[in-house]
């Protein structure tokens, strides 16, 4: 089975590990938008992608099924959290977060991604879109800064 998406997912998960290994702990302090801070968007960017690994465990054991989640809500309630690791540890987790799901999407049966595939939704398998626009959005506010 063709995998576009891990060409995709590899990209953004270098550019990521390329991004962490030249931020200062100055920088990892400077605010986003909402409350957030660079360091917190690490954390928020490990908590999504660790999410999507164990749903890839779970549907690995029980067949792949809709798991709704009220994303705004989740996000609202992560941020004292993410707030709240420290910055070097928040970095270390999304790259290890990253690193997981993207090794097991490339790993996995086809039978599943082609399940994964037919519940829709580039996001579950294009990890590589979530990282883009907060890695984006991180770099537009290193230059402004």
């Amino acid at each position: 089975m063709d995998r576009p998406f891990v060409a995709d997912n590899s990209r953004e998960r270098e550019r990521l590990i390329a991004l962490v290994a030249r931020l200062t702990d100055e920088e990892l302090r400077l605010s986003l938008e909402m409350g957030w801070t660079i360091a917190s968007a690490f954390a928020h960017l490990a908590f999504w992608d660790r999410r999507a690994w164990e749903l890839m465990r779970k549907w690995e054991e029980s067949g792949v099924a809709e798991s709704p989640v009220d994303v705004d809500i989740t996000n609202e309630a992560l941020l004292p959290l993410c707030l709240a690791i420290p910055p070097r540890v928040a970095m270390d987790l999304a790259i290890a977060a990253a690193e997981a799901i993207d090794h097991e999407l490339e790993q996995a049966p086809p039978k599943l991604i082609a399940d994964i595939t037919a519940l829709g939704g580039k996001f579950r398998l294009w990890r590589s879109e979530h990282r883009r626009r907060h890695l984006d959005q991180i770099e537009a506010r290193l230059r402004s800064k």
